[in-house]
């Protein structure tokens, strides 16, 4: 996949009814010099962590640094029986929102953290973004869990530590960057971009970890700068959205990124066509998301108005990875029905015979039971010539699928 942005990013509360309740949140009892390491899973390149709702059994919610407050899944909301008032409706990528309610008397907490619980606040129906995650998930973290710790992720362990942020001492080889808080308690940080065959654009940009995708430009600052240039060569994104609904644009590189004393060489961007929707501001020059991040351990200390990068051995690694020109859905209960949705012309895909509409069933051998969609997308970014299985209507098709670099 070239970009893909599935989180609730940027989310902007239009509150129909009242403002939320600042409840007071129960701080853990972290100890001063040992922080407490709570696993994940990446899934899709969003970071996954167990979260209990009141007594509920573990629920996957998305730790998101685009989101403010905690929310949980509507469905998944009713189900527990939690208490709903009221309405409002909520937007991110993508030009439309979603209506939901507040949520009463219920808070989260997670299995490891002792003594920590915080307010579950929204719930938004989040069902149609599951999909394209491949999984279910019940629910979002971000701002407001994070400024209770200094929270350090770290992509190469698949683990966030949380600190004690008011004893918490950096001692590596990062770089501190001043972070300032929106309205919305997102991140934001200075920057530099280099678009290409163009000078370099000092800027400010969004730290959100709720995204697939590696560098988003918002669209007025694509049309400010006539991106992309003429000896830019892109791609049509293939689909993507979050809360809002479907982003537009095309998918090609600038000369480098600049974030503190970091430069990061060619990476990938989307050049946003966005009418509506969290890319279609002018506050911003765009966003940062998985591709990037996890080139980095990140230090997130709110509380001090600051974000430490800490460069990984990955650091300096190619932006080039392989693709197989498709975009592919999981659908059906357990997400183990794989749809190809979208494909690019002239692409692996299309040169193997693959075609909208079919359903993958197995590859190399392995029955699609076996899969998930996030592993399949993993393989294919690794390139290697694959044997497909696919349903084309009724009738069974061997495809063979070499994914190459496009862009």
């Amino acid at each position: 996949m070239f970009h893909r942005k599935l989180s609730v990013l940027l989310l902007t509360m239009v509150l129909a009814t009242g403002a939320l309740a600042q409840t007071q949140t129960a701080p853990a009892a972290l100890p001063k010099s040992q922080p407490v390491e709570i696993p994940f899973e990446l899934v899709s390149k969003h970071i996954f962590l167990k979260i209990k709702v009141g007594d509920s059994k573990p629920l996957n919610f998305i730790f998101d640094t685009g989101d403010q407050v905690a929310i949980i899944n509507l469905p998944r909301a009713q189900e527990l029986g939690l208490k709903l008032e009221g309405e409002l409706k909520v937007g991110g990528a993508g030009p439309n929102t979603l209506s939901g309610s507040y949520v009463k008397e219920t808070s989260f907490s997670i299995p490891g953290l002792d003594g920590f619980s915080q307010p579950v606040r929204i719930a938004l129906p989040l069902g149609a973004m599951a999909p394209q995650l491949g999984q279910d998930f019940d629910g979002i973290v971000g701002a407001e869990f994070i400024r209770q710790f200094v929270v350090e992720i770290d992509y190469q362990k698949s683990v966030i530590r949380l600190h004690n942020k008011d004893t918490f001492q950096y001692s590596g080889n990062g770089d501190s960057i001043p972070v300032t808080l929106n309205r919305g308690g997102h991140p934001i940080i200075d920057g530099e971009v280099t678009p290409e065959d163009q000078p370099a654009v000092k800027g400010k940009f969004v730290l959100d970890l709720g995204s697939g995708g590696a560098l988003s430009l918002s669209s007025p600052f694509v049309a400010e700068h006539h991106l992309p240039g003429p000896n830019t060569k892109t791609i049509p994104l293939l689909g993507g959205g979050g809360a809002g609904g479907a982003i537009s644009g095309k998918v090609g590189r600038v000369t480098s990124l600049k974030l503190g004393k970091f430069t990061l060489n060619k990476p990938v961007a989307l050049f946003s066509e966005d009418k509506g929707g969290a890319l279609a501001g002018n506050e911003l020059i765009g966003n940062i998301g998985y591709y990037i991040a996890s080139r980095f351990k990140i230090f997130l200390d709110y509380s001090h108005q600051r974000m430490i990068l800490e460069p990984t051995a990955n650091f300096a690694d190619s932006f080039d990875r392989f693709s197989a020109g498709l975009r592919i859905v999981a659908e059906g209960q357990d997400y183990k029905t794989f749809r190809v949705k979208n494909l690019l012309d002239d692409s692996p895909a299309t040169d193997a015979g693959v075609q909208k509409e079919d359903i993958i069933t197995a590859i190399d051998g392995v029955p699609a039971s076996r899969l998930t969609l996030s592993k399949i997308s993993e393989q294919f970014e690794k390139g290697g010539r694959y044997k497909l299985t696919v349903m084309r209507g009724d009738h069974p098709l061997e495809l063979t699928l070499t994914p190459r670099k496009i862009i």
